[in-house]
């Protein structure tokens, strides 16, 4: 399965900007620790097509990333 982008820079690739490398945010999550749980929660998202039943992996991104925050301060 092909890994997907973040429509934003889909969208700027579709308007003609030249996309240089790896997407931005896709880089800072990987950065923070939690790109297993960012990437089970994509999948989801493209099987489910709906957020509100994605919602243990929405859980599990969160706290992922607040655990990297708490780590920052």
């Amino acid at each position: 399965m092909a890994k997907a982008g973040h429509a934003w820079s889909r969208a700027a690739a579709a308007q003609g900007e030249a996309e240089e490398g790896e997407d931005p945010l896709d880089a800072r999550i990987a950065r923070s620790g939690c790109l297993e749980q960012h990437r089970r929660l994509q999948e989801c998202m493209a099987e489910r097509q709906d957020w509100r039943r994605c919602q243990e992996e929405v859980r599990a991104f969160g706290a992922c990333m607040a655990r990297r925050q708490q780590r920052e301060r």
